[in-house]
């Protein structure tokens, strides 16, 4: 192995473990000076992975979000599959990276910040692999660091970004897979979908009686089509994720019951509706679209009537062709008072 490779290999570790000895400096991928535009954002991100990992620009619009409500995020379906917990994407001109390490260099205690800060000459500056911060390439690139998705950045996976910052030239692909790409946008859209409280209407209300269905349906003002864009200002990349209520799951709380359906999920009519509510005069033993008939009184308590309602999730991009993500979940339940039904002996 050569010299330098051998210099490369155990650089990038070393630093990683020497930055976090250092209370934090950072400077923002937004200008050529401490700060920036997101300066404290980059300090807090900096020091959670070690590596000069910057506070994402990836940005978020919400369209079809529900309004008045509390909300939630989707959990997919297949337990194989999470968004992801960290990318790497454009961060720091040269001038930035020569302006960090020089600030760097300022924290005297014990030598650490000349220690830190000559290794990280090494690395930028030196020529292992970098010279001279590749000042003279000022324009014509930058330097891509490790971003992590906040909701995420307790998660092993989290700690997969942890390269240093590296150089990619204007209008090259990176050549890393973790760099950001439409994909790895819309899947970060997934993750901030606010989906509604699922909350159901039931008839009767809060209380029913052993053998008499319930009717259950979803307000459809809330339950529609939610859509969440991703993008990364000063780039091309964008990608729109789409979610749409398909159907809804229910789970009585116990044995003794039964579902309408029998399989317990509810589809989506054609009407955009899930259920439907009993209309006046309809006879109380009538069987519902989507409900629940309880066998048995839940006695002094209560039975915890599950209702999760199923979203199909697809993406698209202008640079790439998009499909389908895994499927989401978001459920609540509610407490369901079952009583016997009182007959009067004359």
């Amino acid at each position: 192995m050569s010299a330098r490779k051998a210099s490369t290999r155990w650089t990038a570790p070393f630093l990683a473990a020497a930055v976090a000895l250092i209370p934090g400096t950072a400077y923002a991928a937004g200008g050529d000076t401490p700060g920036g535009n997101l300066g404290k954002q980059q300090t807090t991100a900096t020091r959670q992975d070690k590596n000069l990992g910057v506070h994402t620009k990836v940005q978020t619009t919400v369209e079809g979000s529900p309004k008045s409500t509390k909300t939630g995020t989707l959990t997919p379906t297949n337990s194989n599959w999470d968004p992801p917990a960290c990318w790497y994407e454009p961060a720091y001109t040269p001038k930035q990276i020569e302006a960090a390490v020089k600030a760097i260099r300022t924290f005297k205690v014990f030598g650490i910040g000349d220690l830190v800060g000559g290794v990280f000459d090494s690395y930028f500056k030196e020529g292992h692999p970098y010279k001279n911060y590749n000042l003279d390439k000022q324009g014509e690139g930058q330097f891509w660091a490790a971003a992590v998705n906040e909701k995420r950045k307790d998660e092993p996976e989290a700690k997969a970004c942890n390269k240093l910052p590296f150089w990619v030239a204007k209008g090259e692909p990176a050549k890393e897979r973790l760099a950001v790409s439409p994909r790895i946008l819309a899947e970060y859209a997934y993750d901030q979908i606010p989906v509604p409280d699922t909350e159901i209407t039931m008839t009767p209300k809060g209380e029913t009686k052993v053998n008499l269905p319930t009717w259950v349906w979803l307000d459809k003002a809330k339950f529609k089509k939610i859509s969440v864009t991703a993008s990364l200002p000063g780039t091309d990349l964008s990608a729109t994720t789409t979610a749409k209520p398909v159907s809804l799951k229910l789970n009585p709380g116990t044995s003794d019951a039964e579902t309408y359906p029998a399989s317990g999920e509810c589809p989506i009519g054609d009407d955009g509706r899930i259920g439907k509510p009993r209309a006046k005069g309809t006879p109380a033993d009538t069987d519902p679209p989507c409900g629940v008939r309880y066998l048995r009184s839940s006695g002094d308590a209560s039975y915890e009537l599950g209702a999760t309602i199923t979203w199909q999730v697809t993406w698209k991009s202008t640079t790439e062709p998009g499909g389908e993500l895994p499927p989401g979940e978001f459920g609540a339940t509610q407490d369901v008072v079952v009583r016997e039904i009182q007959s009067v002996n004359r």
